[in-house]
């Protein structure tokens, strides 16, 4: 069975693709490659193209006949969506809406959303539930949001089923160090400190000190990259057997601060890192942490990797194999298919 996986070239987007791949089907990758890896399409074909080109699109839906679409495509960063909004609503918003519209034009209809835990904004209670409201605070939540609204409107106008899996702090690499995390510029804590200590980065920023948590500095559910994509898959699943929509939170349940994951990440590799302290960054909530109580129900999803050692390990071992074999990695892997 092909699925279509747009953003396939990116972090989550490829290791769902290998996950895929391992449960029996088949991931078309859909990628313009502007913050994608070429090196990172390794378990399907590879169409180039960008989710605002509708002619791309169908071109790729003709060809492989996807029965469903895991949606990644889209730019994922709270800052840059604070200074330069209109990146936010043109990719996340209007190429979304481009996409659904090529599926309605081909009758597809089944579509997995890689949403966020930034749609729910400053947190009332945690762990946060996926009946918690949402009031996002930044342009990345607000599109996030509005386009589970949209989704929403195209299911009861049109029949299309949707799963919207809100995710947490995405972390770690592939275990089996095939691909990872390769942000440019970084902005994630553990790729972050790992850099500082191989010599990539002089130091790391911590954004507020003053936060109202154990240890003055904001506390994050970090899930590991594996069981984020092992959700997509049971997600699918569960899609294409029940045919129902919803929304499902996927965290650990678990928060770790940011000067745990500090002190966390130097004990495993041994050096201490330069870190320079920053006030508080805009719409920055102290503790976000999720209920996952319905993936585990619905799904039987068990976040089995997520454990802060292994997280930690995966991506020190990535991103050591990043550094040695940049020009390698650079170039290497995709399957261009030209529909």
């Amino acid at each position: 069975m092909t699925i279509l996986v747009t953003g396939g070239a990116g972090y989550i987007g490829s290791h769902t693709c290998k996950a895929l791949s391992k449960a029996g089907f088949i991931p078309v990758v859909y990628d313009n490659l502007s913050t994608g890896h070429a090196y990172a399409i390794k378990w399907g074909p590879f169409v180039q193209g960008d989710i605002s080109d509708s002619a791309r699109l169908s071109e790729a839906i003709v060809a492989f006949k996807p029965k469903a679409v895991i949606h990644f495509a889209g730019s994922a960063l709270v800052i840059e969506s604070i200074q330069h909004p209109s990146k936010y609503y043109n990719n996340n918003l209007a190429g979304t809406l481009t996409l659904l519209e090529t599926m309605r034009s081909h009758h597809l209809h089944n579509l997995i959303f890689s949403s966020t835990c930034a749609t729910y904004g400053h947190p009332q209670f945690n762990p946060i539930t996926e009946e918690h409201p949402q009031n996002p605070v930044s342009p990345y939540g607000r599109t996030k949001w509005m386009v589970e609204q949209m989704m929403n409107d195209f299911g009861a106008a049109y029949g299309f089923k949707t799963i919207f899996l809100r995710y947490f702090n995405a972390a770690g690499a592939d275990l089996e160090t095939q691909i990872g995390e390769n942000h440019t510029p970084e902005t994630h804590i553990i790729p972050s400190i790992i850099q500082t200590a191989l010599g990539l980065k002089e130091e790391i920023v911590i954004y507020g000190t003053d936060f109202p948590t154990r240890d003055g500095s904001a506390i994050r559910d970090y899930i590991h990259v594996q069981d984020l994509a092992n959700a997509h898959v049971l997600a699918l699943q569960h899609l294409l057997e029940k045919q129902t929509s919803m929304a499902i939170n996927l965290g650990t349940g678990r928060g770790t601060s940011v000067l745990e994951i500090v002190d966390a990440v130097q004990k495993f590799c041994g050096k201490s890192v330069p870190v320079r302290l920053e006030g508080r960054r805009s719409g920055e909530p102290s503790t976000l942490a999720a209920d996952n109580h319905k993936a585990r129900e619905l799904l039987g999803w068990q976040p089995t990797h997520s454990e802060l050692p292994i997280v930690i390990e995966s991506a020190w071992k990535w991103h050591q194999l990043l550094k040695g074999s940049a020009a390698i990695l650079k170039g290497a892997g995709a399957r261009l298919e030209r529909v």
